[in-house]
């Protein structure tokens, strides 16, 4: 599937015209801020993951050298009776107590007592000595770990910096083409090319999801986290959450600038890398930058239904990738020369664009 999703997007770059539009030079510095986005996460769950197995440690040290502690009162005390008693001298304890002189009662009795008090510290003494190998290796691990942690910090700070420099890259490319993006914008054939090559992808997928055997296009998706079978699509109506908060600034039907037709989608300004959610489960269909929309992705939720959205700083999930309702999809930009932050969002059934609102609980 992902290969032939390939091949589509290939087979539609294909029937544009070979001149390159000004924003195609936008392509490769937003392929790498969602490169290096997704890169950056994953090490911050690895750091994240260290510093809570390092302090996992230090409250294992922390127990071990308490209990150290203790016994190591409990064997001062011990020695400090056995000294008390003559047990220091040298001499076995049975030999002190025959040459002792006292009633042999008396005696056994008392070595009875002695015999038991060495077990007793030779006990003391064993889980001393086990307690300082335990410490030993605790303060390793632990300066292991740490030394871990510090190489994924490094190793996120040049992540951070190479996601700052690939920004600092875009936003030069902006200033080049600005003038450029600024009249594209106002021509009705850049947008009308745009929709229609949108409608085209949708189309083609839904014609790869038919074709597939009793799967794709016609199946209800499995929740991943649970593996119950999902809501049907067309049950969710009136109950979706839009797929992230912020200021409707174009609505669905809107007359677009300059007699561009009306629009198929709604824009939801809010502020960049802000989380983008899936509005209901489904399996991604396409994850790819597409001109005029940036980075794209496109959710199949079975029965007909996508939901498609546009204009994403990074994208998080990948062709074949199973979500859940609400899991995020993608980090919110203005990719695809978009000159507000924010997303563009549509709802398609069988690839025809339909109002998102009337489906979505807007409190």
């Amino acid at each position: 599937m992902r290969a032939r999703i390939d091949s589509l997007r290939t087979e539609l770059e294909g029937r544009e015209s070979q001149r390159r539009e000004a924003r195609d030079a936008l392509r490769d510095s937003e392929h790498a801020i969602s490169d290096a986005n997704r890169a950056l996460q994953a090490q911050i769950d690895e750091a994240r993951a260290a510093t809570a197995a390092l302090e996992r440690l230090a409250a294992d040290r922390h127990t071990q050298e308490k209990a150290l502690e203790a016994q190591s009162a409990a064997l001062g005390r011990l020695l400090a009776a056995r000294a008390m008693s003559g047990a220091s001298s040298g001499v076995p304890d049975e030999l002190r107590v025959a040459l002792s002189g006292e009633d042999p009662a008396d005696g056994a009795r008392r070595l009875y007592y002695l015999g038991y008090v060495s077990r007793a510290a030779a006990q003391v003494i064993a889980a001393h000595r086990a307690g300082l190998a335990e410490l030993a290796r605790l303060r390793e691990a632990s300066e292991t770990k740490a030394g871990e942690l510090a190489a994924i910090e490094a190793r996120s700070r040049e992540q951070r910096e190479r996601l700052l420099a690939e920004r600092r890259e875009r936003r030069r490319v902006l200033e080049r083409i600005a003038d450029d993006i600024r009249k594209a914008n106002r021509e009705m054939k850049l947008l009308a090319a745009d929709e229609a090559r949108l409608a085209r992808l949708v189309q083609e997928i839904g014609k790869l999801l038919a074709a597939r055997p009793g799967a794709g296009y016609a199946r209800v998706e499995k929740v991943p986290e649970t593996g119950a079978a999902a809501s049907q699509f067309s049950s969710l109506k009136g109950k979706l959450r839009l797929p992230v908060r912020g200021e409707l600034t174009m609505r669905f039907g809107t007359p677009r600038p300059e007699g561009a037709g009306r629009a198929k989608g709604v824009f939801i300004r809010a502020g960049e890398g802000e989380p983008v959610r899936a509005v209901a489960a489904g399996r991604v269909v396409y994850a790819e930058w597409m001109r005029g929309l940036g980075n794209l992705l496109i959710l199949d939720h079975g029965e007909t239904y996508f939901s498609i959205y546009g204009n994403n700083e990074a994208l998080l999930k990948q062709t074949g990738d199973a979500v859940a309702a609400g899991e995020p999809l993608a980090t919110v930009g203005a990719s695809g020369g978009n000159e507000q932050t924010g997303l563009y969002f549509e709802l398609r059934h069988l690839g025809t664009a339909f109002d998102p609102l009337g489906w979505a609980r807007l409190r």
